[in-house]
């Protein structure tokens, strides 16, 4: 069960990664930048386009894991799993998720991220963005 969780913990601080997010240290300071990337041994993490103390700007920072209190996402991440069950409904047994990477692969030839498809041309692609983009449009 452990792995279970430990798993679903490293997808979700994957799903943040580019993605705007605030970091608060054990000091109390917070820092506002992009996810970067994170160590997942250690806990460290590596921001960019940060907003310091004082509205400083700084191109990247990186705190060591001992030093990271909180991690907080700034925006809803974008609903993977719940795209993937939309798909299975027309395509039952034809898609594949690999959230590390954000991406769906649906019948091993249209691949599709949050932003729309990526790889894919034909009759069943253009199904799959049609699904996509009634999708994108309810949930938001």
């Amino acid at each position: 069960m452990a792995a279970v969780t430990g798993r679903k913990f490293f997808e979700e601080l994957g799903q943040l990664v580019s993605k705007p997010v605030v970091v608060e240290d054990t000091q109390g300071k917070t820092y506002d930048g992009i996810l970067l990337g994170y160590d997942s041994q250690s806990m460290s993490i590596a921001l960019g386009d940060v907003m310091g103390l004082q509205g400083k700007l700084f191109h990247r920072l990186f705190l060591t894991g001992n030093t990271v209190a909180k991690i907080m996402a700034t925006e809803t991440p974008f609903n993977l799993n719940g795209l993937k069950e939309r798909l299975e409904r027309v395509f039952p047994n034809m898609v594949q998720a690999f959230p590390e990477a954000g991406i769906l692969v649906v019948m091993s030839k249209i691949r599709l991220n949050e932003t729309g498809i990526i790889e894919g041309t034909g009759p069943a692609a253009d199904r799959v963005r049609d699904i996509y983009k009634r999708f994108v449009s309810e949930t938001t």
